[in-house]
């Protein structure tokens, strides 16, 4: 048994008292893919905040520019353990596939879920190098692999963004840039791919005062209009570990469900449980445990709700 699901199963033992809150947790599953700790991209400008928010543009399909569309190779992300339409039979396909299916249901309003946004999905960690950064783009090209489904991966690591770099596109204007200047519509920033169903939006540049930006009002405007904007789509946002900086707290108030990313025989309890700590009490939180070395099968998937407490 690994430091991870003893961690688990002595903490689902365990009363919570009133002095401590209790985040409820949903257990989604465990996965064994594991990417190494994301490297530190370089440095780039730093661009100025405006005085004032701004209503967050509408987008639309016609809005977003075809020539911003990003060409995938598919064959190196399979290599790379990536979620692709030709390898939908691979483990790690498998896997992502138990992962979505109770996130899906919560965000369509076919699961136990009730809180606002449900279709907007953070994958966090509590430290680096647990691979917050490669679930959220197998959980987001496995959604786009879905036939009623469209999903957007939002880059909001704005310290240390990865998805380009995982995905292997060259970093362009993004989230912080739209966040701290208003003069183009935020679908000048969205860009298509050539997996029809997938959208980016990248982190863009590095910003002084980007948890400012990421509390700020025009955050919250875009959150909503992404939760609400299209019926089918889901917004799966890359976030910075919970430990590491002050934006993902910022960050996860505005979403609707929490994926935690636990490398399996690294992350200790306290950690875990400090990194719950972070969250909203009420907020629902799914676990999916990486870098595991048993071999995957039914008994990874979890339905019940356990409570994380002193």
């Amino acid at each position: 048994m690994s430091t991870i699901e003893r961690a688990i199963e002595k903490l689902n033992k365990q009363p919570a008292t009133a002095e401590q809150p209790v985040a409820p947790v949903e257990e989604v599953v465990a996965s064994d893919v594991r990417p190494p700790t994301d490297p530190t991209m370089a440095d780039v400008a730093v661009v100025e905040a405006t005085p004032e928010s701004k209503a967050a543009t509408k987008i639309s399909d016609a809005e977003e520019d075809s020539s911003s569309r990003i060409q995938l190779d598919l064959e190196r992300l399979a290599k790379s353990g990536i979620v692709t339409p030709d390898a939908e039979r691979s483990q790690t396909a498998e896997e992502f596939r138990h992962i979505k299916r109770p996130l899906l249901m919560n965000a369509f309003g076919q699961g136990a879920l009730s809180s606002p946004n449900p279709n907007l999905i953070m994958v966090t960690s509590a430290s680096p190098g647990e691979g917050k950064t490669f679930t959220a783009v197998n959980l987001a090209l496995s959604i786009a692999l879905e036939r009623d489904r469209t999903v957007l991966l939002v880059d909001a690591d704005v310290a240390r963004p990865s998805v380009a770099r995982v995905l292997d596109f060259p970093g362009s204007a993004g989230l912080v840039d739209y966040l701290a200047d208003h003069d183009r519509p935020l679908a000048k920033y969205i860009l298509q791919t050539s997996i029809a169903k997938l959208r980016l939006l990248p982190a863009g540049r590095r910003h002084a005062h980007s948890t400012e930006l990421l509390a700020s009002q025009s955050m919250l405007e875009l959150a909503q209009e992404l939760a609400m904007r299209y019926s089918d789509r889901v917004v799966i946002f890359d976030s910075p570990p919970l430990l590491a900086t002050s934006e993902a707290a910022v960050l996860a108030s505005l979403m609707g469900q929490i994926v935690m990313v636990v490398e399996a025989e690294k992350t200790n309890q306290e950690r875990l449980k400090e990194a719950l700590a972070v969250l909203d009490p009420e907020q629902f939180v799914g676990l999916v445990l990486n870098k595991s070395n048993r071999p995957f099968g039914a008994e990874y998937y979890y339905g019940s709700y356990a409570s994380y407490g002193e």
